[in-house]
């Protein structure tokens, strides 16, 4: 099981390490004293401190309750003990936490309610734009909202689905047709490139087209254009993790030696399959 917990004014935890001074606040001035300043003593919101001051924080904690931080992800923690394991996911104020013992997760929830002000969530549904649905054949996760609204942003929510993210005939390079405008391109690939998450289906589609961002052509935005209509076909589609399934990692890759038309660069690709 997944669960989620909301931490409540989170920056307003963290200690400062360094000596900072603020005006004193509108409204709140002490009579005869207008131009003197006031030295923090906690970190506030508005403070280029406050973030890194209440992830240090967070991690002198949740270490007290046997957690090691992750040398690979700084905010992945894992606790193991005789009984189980738990993992917890930090993102700003929003904490995920899984394992496969729940006396663990609770006893974890417990823990962080002593230290913490928290809401708790309940099972995850809904993360950072992507979609949970946990049973008992596994997990699924899919971005259907995301795309949607992607959809919707871009005026492409009634267009014709396609059932390719690319054209196979056409061979995008950098010709000489109009350019558009590289902003809104960028936005849409990056939008794009966060849908892969979830859909690798589109991988190999949005890399390409990350290509031309310097120099976005018409026919780039026509071919990205074309993976939103790809999109629009199946936008719940997702990844599904099966239970008890075995959880080993097979990775592929090949390469394109000197493909490119406009500079001969070759183009590396792989692929990573779980279980």
């Amino acid at each position: 099981p997944m669960y989620q917990l909301d931490v409540k004014n989170a920056f307003l935890y963290g200690d400062l390490e360094e000596t900072v001074y603020m005006q004193q606040p509108p409204g709140f001035e002490k009579q005869g004293e207008c131009r003197k300043v006031c030295r923090l003593k906690k970190a506030i919101y508005g403070l280029k401190q406050s973030p890194r001051a209440w992830f240090d924080k967070l991690s002198e904690v949740v270490s007290q309750c046997g957690f090691e931080r992750s040398p690979l992800d700084h905010s992945l923690f894992i606790k193991k003990t005789s009984i189980g394991i738990v993992v917890m996911i930090v993102y700003v104020d929003d904490i995920i936490l899984t394992g496969d013992c729940g006396r663990e997760i609770f006893a974890t929830k417990v823990f962080l309610q002593k230290h913490f002000v928290t809401k708790d969530l309940g099972h995850l549904r809904y993360f950072l734009g992507i979609e949970v649905v946990e049973n008992k054949e596994g997990v699924a996760l899919s971005q259907r909202k995301y795309v949607l609204d992607l959809l919707q942003d871009t005026g492409m929510l009634g267009t014709k689905p396609a059932n390719l993210p690319m054209n196979p005939r056409i061979h995008l390079h950098d010709d000489q047709s109009e350019l558009v405008d590289s902003r809104s391109y960028r936005s849409l690939i990056g939008k794009l490139l966060y849908v892969t998450v979830t859909r690798p289906d589109i991988s190999f589609a949005v890399g390409k087209l990350s290509q031309f961002i310097e120099k976005p052509r018409k026919v780039h935005w026509d071919a990205a254009l074309m993976v939103l209509k790809y999109l629009k076909s199946s936008p719940g589609r997702g990844l599904f993790f099966k239970k008890g399934e075995s959880l080993d990692i097979v990775a592929y890759s090949d390469d394109d030696y000197a493909g490119s038309v406009d500079d001969r660069r070759s183009t590396t690709g792989f692929c990573v399959f779980v279980g």
